[in-house]
């Protein structure tokens, strides 16, 4: 099997062409926005067994895993099944739901993010399954769900609830056809600052959680110039993304105010040290604001709720690690 000759890979590639192209627009036809995905499932369910999987289950999360061989090296390939939603139909040139192949292309929602790779996916394991039954090695095509909502839960649950660990695994994210071997982290944060309410008519009368915050967010974007860079992942970023106020009435001064922060982390950041660093903001302690994690606890297609923190470390291979070798020498000899 190692020495299968990269033009007839190539070759049944080509065969499959208009295959992974249907699959894509079929698959595009489905809406599968995170936590809804039970529909998409469903489809791949009938599409491995009948692209030659040996097994084919669906966890207790929703996740879908199909495996072929049984022995040697286990590698994984993803992709994501969730689309984010359409947002504004009217925005859109055409049916974002429709599949439809044009000019050699497939336009639709989660075209590219991500349903081409479980397309790709779908042809491989057409591919694998027609070289024979007796393979050296064993491989999971997960079509994994929520990424879109928490980046990372999925696999999460795979490795520490359905006990698969791969030697290897590879996510069918598009690249433009490049190697990636890393990723900048991501976490959300909350900065909460407590107030007194009152009238509108007296504001004196109360403290204001929104004036609170104000000086907190001018201190935010000041610290997003003063991140670390690493030299391969670049240099780790804040943002303000959403601010929240309660209070009883429009016409009644916020008792509570919120700050959404998205945070990416490059290589030397932790979700510890990210948080660590808006708790000593002289601004957030002024204001005795809190920063907290929220916790990720939406309920998914099959009824299971995982609670995690929504923090995402970053992650980096080293250049010489031998499996970037190898993707290195698959990519040269196939492109």
């Amino acid at each position: 099997m190692a020495n299968v000759d990269p033009k007839l890979i190539m070759e049944r590639a080509e065969k499959y062409r208009d295959y992974a192209a249907g699959a894509l627009s079929n698959l595009i036809k489905i809406k599968s926005t995170s936590g809804a995905e039970e529909d998409v499932v469903m489809f791949l369910d009938k599409e491995f067994r009948a692209s030659g999987a040996h097994e084919v289950v669906i966890d207790n999360f929703g996740n879908i895993i199909a495996r072929i061989g049984s022995r040697g090296p286990v590698i994984a390939f993803d992709a994501h099944i969730d689309t984010v939603d359409v947002g504004d139909r009217d925005r859109w040139s055409f049916d974002p739901f429709s599949g439809e192949i044009k000019d050699g292309r497939v336009h639709g929602r989660g075209a590219s993010d991500q349903k081409a790779g479980m397309a790709s996916m779908l042809a491989a394991l057409r591919i694998i399954s027609a070289m024979g039954s007796d393979l050296p090695f064993t491989i999971f095509f997960v079509g994994s769900v929520f990424e879109e909502d928490c980046d990372g839960l999925c696999w999460q649950y795979i490795v520490k609830e359905d006990k698969i660990r791969p030697d290897i695994v590879i996510i069918t994210e598009p690249t433009d056809n490049k190697i990636n071997r890393g990723q900048r982290g991501r976490m959300e944060m909350e900065i909460v600052v407590s107030g007194l309410s009152c009238h509108g008519s007296a504001p004196e009368r109360g403290k204001n959680a929104i004036y609170k915050l104000a000086p907190i967010i001018a201190a935010v974007e000041k610290l997003n110039d003063n991140l670390i860079t690493d030299t391969f992942l670049g240099k780790g970023t804040l943002a303000a993304t959403r601010i929240r106020s309660n209070s009883p009435s429009l016409n009644a001064v916020a008792d509570m105010a919120c700050l959404y922060i998205d945070r990416r982390l490059t290589q030397g950041e932790t979700p510890e040290t990210a948080k660590a660093e808006l708790e000593a903001l002289l601004e957030v302690q002024v204001a005795e604001a809190k920063v907290e994690v929220p916790v990720f606890d939406k309920l998914s297609w099959r009824g299971t709720i995982y609670p995690t923190l929504k923090t995402y470390p970053a992650w980096v291979l080293p250049e010489n690690h031998h499996l970037i070798d190898y993707a290195r020498q698959c990519h040269q000899k196939l492109f």
